[in-house]
């Protein structure tokens, strides 16, 4: 999927269809920002105490208690946020990726562990109308911009 495709369509899932959340409201457009992080220097580790908090995301494989492959990630700055050292970000990760036995030093053993960087770029709604507005202006079409649909 291309960059633009792509961020349009997680966007819109994000915004609309996270069963954790109710869907974003017109009303709370402007109070919004949104911030997108772009993945990279990915690298796969033989330990999975191999990265550094603050610094690099994670994303585990491992196999369930069921014998399914599952997959978690969490972005850089998740586990300093939380104030958490590696085995709290391991087991947390287990958990989200619906680990339901216990964790045991032996099971973190059999992880595989894939750690990278990101970049994370983050704009306001009224940050996001003035840009659109401005290229808007920039191509030459010189009207003003239809208010946003963020259907469209």
């Amino acid at each position: 999927m291309n960059l633009h495709s792509g961020l349009r369509e997680y966007t819109l899932t994000s915004a609309l269809k996270d069963s954790r959340f109710p869907p974003v409201t017109r009303d709370e457009l402007p109070r919004l920002f949104c911030s997108v992080s772009l993945l990279t220097n990915f690298e796969d580790v033989c330990d999975y105490m191999d990265w550094e908090v603050g610094v690099h995301g994670i994303r585990i494989e491992f196999i369930n208690e069921k014998g399914s492959k599952r997959t978690a990630t969490y972005l850089p700055e998740v586990a300093k946020e939380q104030g958490w050292d590696h085995i709290q970000t391991i087991d947390s990760l287990l958990r989200k990726g619906g680990y339901k036995a216990p964790i045991t030093n032996e099971f973190r053993k059999t992880i595989k562990l894939t750690r990278y960087r990101s970049e994370k770029m983050t704009m306001s709604y009224t940050e996001y109308l003035a840009h659109r507005q401005h290229h808007h202006f920039q191509n030459g079409i010189g009207h003003p911009l239809p208010p946003y649909n963020h259907y469209s």
